[in-house]
């Protein structure tokens, strides 16, 4: 099998869609196609059937999806292990996180980088999808949670108490609410994941049946735009909410789950040294803002 034939093949058998495919890839829809076709013709079997929604795996696709797996493994081992002994502050490093954590800490961490190692390009990705450094699609991943994998090194850069919080003007116009209320006659800003879990909805471990949800959000820094702006009530990283100047209700209550930061990259890459310098810059900002 022919590499870069097999990039293609999973690519299009991970995103269901030629264009997706082309996206994760970076080439165009021609040339998955092409490939696809290629792959198949040397194989002598057909891998993909094209339905209503997107193309999915015959049997035989299914069987050298088992082998295409391992090429790549075998091939991502290869280039993070070469990488692993590079010594060259310069190249790419790709680093994926929050918005909320790119912009308080690891755009200063850039900018500190660049200052010193003007030949090392950082690419910085804040989708909320998780992306897996095992298969290079990142370099350094600032998560919220440690990860599970052994390949993975984690280092916590911070495990921060969650407090509810308004904004000054909210509270002069609406008051504070009542701890046994329900949040009646309140408006509330919940982080979606949690609305869409089985799990009853909650602030600092208060039912909410009784307020009014006006928005759920994926992001924490759209949460904190709508609280600093006055719209809502909610759940909030005490030193960020510090810093936006909101108001923390009830302090001596806080959310059961704190909230952690976690630094991950992979065992090879670590020593990479134009990696191990935006290790050491994103450490420093954490440190140096007190967090």
């Amino acid at each position: 099998m022919n590499w870069d034939d097999t990039r293609i093949f999973l690519a299009l058998q991970r995103e269901g869609t030629l264009r997706s495919a082309a996206r994760a890839a970076g080439v165009d829809q021609a040339t998955v196609g092409r490939r696809v076709a290629a792959l198949e013709h040397s194989l002598g079997a057909t891998l993909f059937l094209r339905t209503s929604q997107g193309y999915v795996l015959t049997p035989a696709g299914e069987n050298a999806l088992r082998s295409a797996e391992k090429m790549e493994r075998f091939a991502n081992d290869l280039v993070r292990q070469a990488q692993g002994t590079d010594a060259r502050l310069a190249g790419e490093v790709k680093v994926t996180t929050t918005d909320t954590l790119a912009l308080e800490f690891v755009i200063p961490a850039i900018a500190r980088l660049h200052a010193e190692h003007s030949d090392v390009q950082v690419t910085l990705n804040t989708s909320t999808q998780l992306l897996n450094l095992a298969r290079r699609e990142a370099d350094i991943a600032i998560r919220n949670q440690k990860p599970e994998n052994p390949d993975l090194v984690a280092r916590r850069l911070a495990r921060w108490s969650v407090g509810l919080y308004a904004s000054p003007t909210y509270l002069a116009q609406r008051g504070e609410p009542r701890p046994m209320d329900g949040f009646t006659g309140h408006d509330l800003v919940m982080w979606e994941p949690f609305l869409t879990s089985h799990v009853v909805p909650t602030l600092v471990g208060l039912p909410i049946d009784s307020g009014r949800v006006v928005a759920s959000v994926n992001s924490s820094l759209m949460l904190r735009a709508m609280i600093r702006m006055g719209r809502a009530i909610g759940e909030v990283p005490v030193p960020l909410a510090e810093r936006d100047g909101l108001v923390r209700i009830w302090p001596d209550r806080e959310r059961a789950r704190h909230y952690e930061v976690w630094l991950v990259t992979h065992q090879d890459l670590r020593h990479t040294a134009r990696v191990r310098a935006m290790i050491d810059k994103i450490v420093d900002v954490f440190k140096d803002q007190e967090v």
